[in-house]
């Protein structure tokens, strides 16, 4: 009887799981929420913000499920949602810059606070809900301001860990090439 040929795709798609993840979802809920609450009709910013939003969620997810083919593809989906919430970022920061309202700084008494409210073992928008629905939109956008940086920390960790997997284990290639060798050394040729 033939040995089973070792497995060389990784286990992959646990996105749900990172916290990198919760925290842009969270940011995305919050953005859907402050444009349709705070922005009026038609401002094309509405479009922009959302699907920066959503792009910062959906590129961990999309590169979650391709890690298990090609981690270039991951390492470089995780980069785009890394950039996605970036330009996020700016958007609300002109926000608050355009109508002269104050930003947060990260060591203020409401930086912190938002901050302790997201430790925890899993993060979502209930978490951040009464505030984002009942604060005024210099609240809000501070709060989603904080957590944009508290995901893009998490990714820039998460791209680090990617760089360290890679160079242990390389790519699929690589592994697909030392299957078929084990494979052939234990008799299966």
């Amino acid at each position: 009887m033939t040995p089973n040929p070792p497995g060389f795709i990784p286990p992959h798609n646990g996105y749900a799981d990172l916290l990198a993840y919760q925290k842009a979802e969270v940011v995305y809920d919050i953005t859907f929420r402050f444009t349709q609450r705070f922005l009026r009709r038609g401002d094309r910013t509405i479009d922009q913000m959302v699907q920066a939003a959503r792009s910062g969620k959906q590129n961990i997810v999309e590169g979650s499920a391709a890690a298990g083919h090609s981690k270039e593809m991951e390492i470089k989906l995780t980069g785009v949602a890394r950039a996605s919430l970036e330009e996020l970022l700016t958007d609300y920061r002109d926000y608050l810059r355009v109508r002269d309202l104050p930003l947060w700084d990260k060591d203020s008494r409401e930086a912190r606070f938002v901050r302790q409210l997201g430790h925890g073992t899993r993060v979502s928008f209930e978490t951040y809900r009464e505030f984002c629905e009942t604060r005024p939109d210099a609240v809000v956008a501070n709060i989603a301001l904080c957590l944009i940086h508290q995901a893009n920390y998490l990714l820039d960790q998460l791209m680090r860990q990617l760089e360290r997997d890679f160079v242990q284990h390389g790519g699929l290639r690589e592994r697909m090439g030392k299957a078929r060798v084990q494979y052939r050394s234990g008799g299966g040729r």
